[in-house]
């Protein structure tokens, strides 16, 4: 199969029917074999009824349907798991990504070997201050933290290789930034493409500018598990007992201090009286703490199940 186009949506039952209808003309026209895979993100309008009709007229439209909204992370780990192409594309449902840019997408991750293609929205309908000067920055920040060279990690038009989607573990609301854990899973050819963005057609967004503020935490987040993430006790342990060293030796010197002092008659106060010894007892107290918050770390990931982190209600055609 040449094709899984996979589409995370949360009640956009006004935009369903134009396109599915669009990405059938492509698929058409392009003659490739292909499956549609809609995860309905528990919308509480008609989307699900609109999902399955598709799928009733046309085998290759597949659905999931979660119990309630676990988020867009979730939906795509879900639509992950299930494709069968040799490409995957991944796009949002309110026609603001085009599904003529399909054919591009899939010639630069099949002929040209890229293992992940991102869009790039270049030119933006969007409000400016509520979105665009905010994408901006926090794509700057997103580039100099991780070191992927991406314009927009934000675009939800993407295109992959099969071997990728299904060695990356998207959770949380880390599909912001699936290009790094790609790159931290070992696939380094990454490319960009700069595709059309189109002004919303119907609703609303479903993103406030809450999503800058996760979106900045999940960076901090992916940034320390891509480097101790399968070693904590690197770094906990390591900074507890730089911590605790440094409050023990300054606790010996003032006790030695003292005991010097009144060895020598000279004058003397109590070691409680003495600021720098509460400050050093912290300071041992601290690196104890985070040593044990390694150990902990290390235990938990030996011993974590893989408990999934969503309910599917429904499923048709798989």
């Amino acid at each position: 199969m040449n094709l899984s186009i996979l589409i995370p949506l949360l009640n956009e039952e006004e935009s369903l029917k134009e396109l599915y209808t669009w990405i059938i003309k492509v698929m058409q026209s392009n003659n490739y074999s292909y499956e549609i895979i809609f995860v309905d993100d528990g919308s509480t309008d008609n989307s699900w009824q609109i999902i399955e009709g598709f799928s009733n007229e046309n085998p290759s439209v597949k659905g999931i349907r979660f119990m309630k909204n676990f988020g867009k992370s979730q939906a795509l780990h879900a639509g992950f798991a299930k494709a069968k192409g040799d490409v995957i594309i991944t796009m949002d449902a309110d026609l603001q990504d085009s599904p003529d840019e399909i054919p591009e997408l899939y010639e630069m991750i099949t002929a040209q070997k890229f293992d992940l293609v991102s869009g790039w929205k270049k030119k933006r309908y969007d409000s400016v201050v509520a979105k665009n000067l905010p994408s901006k920055l926090f794509n700057w920040a997103a580039r100099k933290t991780s070191g992927v060279e991406l314009n927009d990690f934000n675009c939800g038009l993407k295109a992959y290789k099969n071997v990728v989607v299904k060695n990356i573990e998207v959770s949380g609301e880390m599909h912001r930034y699936i290009p790094v854990l790609a790159k931290n899973a070992g696939f380094g050819k990454i490319g960009e493409k700069v595709v059309i963005h189109q002004a919303r057609k119907y609703g609303e967004t479903k993103f406030g500018m809450e999503r800058f503020i996760n979106g900045f935490l999940d960076l901090i987040t992916i940034w320390f598990l891509s480097r101790f993430g399968k070693r904590p006790m690197h770094l906990f342990g390591a900074m507890g007992s730089l911590m605790f060293i440094i409050g023990f030796l300054s606790a010996g010197y003032i006790g030695v201090s003292k005991l010097y002092h009144m060895y020598t008659g000279m004058k003397y106060t109590l070691v409680t009286n003495n600021p720098w010894f509460y400050i050093a007892l912290t300071t041992m107290i601290l690196g104890t703490q985070l040593f044990l918050a390694g150990f902990l770390g290390e235990i938990i990931l030996r011993t974590k199940s893989n408990e999934a982190r969503y309910k599917v209600a429904r499923e048709v055609n798989f």
